[in-house]
């Protein structure tokens, strides 16, 4: 066991993303049930909806699984005391600041982990009472942090300042990918692009069939004024970089990106005018699988690679 699998008693150091109109009760229980540790991602879903996900996510699973939290949210409060009332016992915490909400978490008994994008965030939430971080790299899909540092930099450089166990984001869907990262100092990873792309995923099919074949170069990191956000280059994506051309103040991109923009795209599978959030990873994953065979595949490639590298001579 390592710190990560100790820590949340779990098979394999392996977590999924709390990943906005992808992330149901079925993929969460269906993480949890492989071995990895399954978030639900409450940042797309009413207060009402998500306690309805954590219900049927422990008839689903008698595994540990957790909550991840986005704290920009207006409902915020109602949401914490869903999270306590219902009995969860893991919550990740992201998009704010940590003090504000890991006292009180704590004090209810749960295992709190906050996801940042630099050394000196990840000092932060440690200093704020984290038990863990999740470190995400630029390569990741969805929001992303300002500082653009890369995972295969940051990781090292969270390690250097940190006491607390580390877990590796962005760019990470292969064993391999995930033995890299535990090379850099991680104690485990957090898989998002992958599991959106698989059977049990909530996301649409049509946002499924982009993710297998979304080519290299095919997302790019936009909307900087607004919050950074990595995206599929679809005719949204060129109406943001057509309206880029005319030097748009921030309440010209407000009024383009309008509302639920995220929920057409990766929920309704409005590939034209939806929001399609996916990290540069997509061009790996080639085939939508169950979870299951997800992650066996992941265990079984770290396994080869870890043996591989035992054998390097220089």
């Amino acid at each position: 066991m390592n710190k990560i699998t100790q820590l949340f008693n779990i098979k394999y150091p392996i977590i999924q993303g709390g990943m906005i109109w992808n992330s149901g009760y079925k993929l969460a229980s269906a993480v949890s049930n492989a071995g990895g540790l399954g978030l639900i991602g409450a940042g797309s879903m009413y207060p009402e909806v998500l306690r309805e996900h954590i219900q049927k996510c422990k008839k689903a699973t008698d595994k540990p699984f957790g909550v991840n939290i986005p704290m920009l949210y207006p409902n915020i409060e109602e949401i914490m005391n869903i999270v306590v009332e219902e009995g969860v016992e893991i919550v990740f915490t992201s998009a704010g600041n940590p003090k504000t909400w890991t006292s009180f978490l704590k004090e209810k008994g749960i295992t709190v982990v906050h996801v940042v994008s630099s050394s000196v965030f990840a000092l932060k939430a440690q200093e704020a009472g984290v038990d863990a971080v999740v470190a995400e790299g630029f390569e990741a899909g969805g929001h992303n942090g300002r500082e653009e540092t890369t995972t295969l930099t940051l990781i090292p450089m969270v390690k250097e300042k940190i006491k607390i166990p580390l877990i590796a984001a962005g760019g990470i869907a292969t064993g391999r990918g995930m033995l890299a990262a535990m090379i850099l100092g991680a104690d485990g990873v957090q898989v998002g692009s992958r599991f959106a792309a698989s059977v049990e995923s909530s996301a649409h099919n049509n946002f499924k069939e982009t993710i297998v074949n979304t080519q290299e170069g095919g997302t790019q990191l936009t909307l900087k004024e607004l919050a950074p956000v990595r995206l599929v280059k679809n005719k949204f994506f060129h109406d943001v970089q057509a309206l880029y051309e005319k030097c748009p103040s921030k309440e010209d991109l407000v009024q383009l990106l309008g509302r639920a923009r995220a929920k057409k795209g990766m929920f309704e599978g409005d590939l034209e005018e939806g929001e399609l959030e996916i990290g540069q990873i997509s061009g790996l994953i080639h085939e939508i699988l169950p979870v299951e065979q997800i992650v066996k595949q992941m265990i079984a490639e770290f396994e080869v690679a870890s043996k591989e590298k035992a054998t390097f001579e220089f």
